[in-house]
């Protein structure tokens, strides 16, 4: 599995685009967000359980990562027109304020090392990518369990911040500054 450190890859995948009607069809590349972070999520199947109350949370709080001048990129394995419907029709994703990008070859699923052994999806795998391009953060979560939009973006404000940050830490508060 890439981990941090490592070089986010190169993508070039066919999306979902933010629109008053609920999206539009479109191609997301790894070079349309220069010089800005990027948190990019993936998520196991469209039309299932757990998966919407993730991807909403995200959609909620996209304005506390755009304010952090970070670009949220959702990803599954499912088709763009599956996303497409799956946005249209669920009432929580209507508006999603960010992509959501088909990796249907599973290409980026598998230059990432995080998809399922025996299930062949995408692990809820959430990487967040500094704007050199290169892993800082990852969190790995099984099929089953949702991850924490709140914890990602504190560890985004500590990445940030450049400094040392203590367990717990959260923005405004002191760092640590070695004597």
């Amino acid at each position: 599995m890439r981990t941090v450190g490592d070089r986010f890859p190169s993508y070039d995948l066919a999306a979902v685009l933010p629109s008053p009607d609920g999206g539009t069809l479109g191609r997301v590349r790894d070079t349309d967000h220069p010089g800005r972070w990027r948190v990019v999520f993936f998520w196991p199947k469209d039309f299932t359980f757990v998966c919407p109350t993730e991807i909403a949370e995200f959609g909620r709080r996209e304005r506390d990562f755009r304010a952090r001048d970070a670009q949220l990129l959702g990803v599954s394995t499912d088709q763009e027109y599956a996303h497409l419907a799956w946005r249209r029709s669920h009432p929580d994703l209507r508006d999603l304020p960010y992509p959501m990008l088909a990796d249907t070859k599973r290409e980026l699923s598998s230059a990432l090392g995080i998809l399922h052994p025996v299930e062949g999806v995408p692990l809820r795998a959430t990487f967040i990518v500094d704007p050199d391009g290169i892993i800082r953060h990852v969190t790995v979560n099984d099929l089953d369990v949702g991850r924490s939009v709140e914890e990602t973006l504190r560890v985004l404000d500590a990445l940030q911040t450049g400094e040392l940050c203590p367990c717990n830490w959260k923005q405004g508060q002191p760092t640590l500054q070695p004597s």
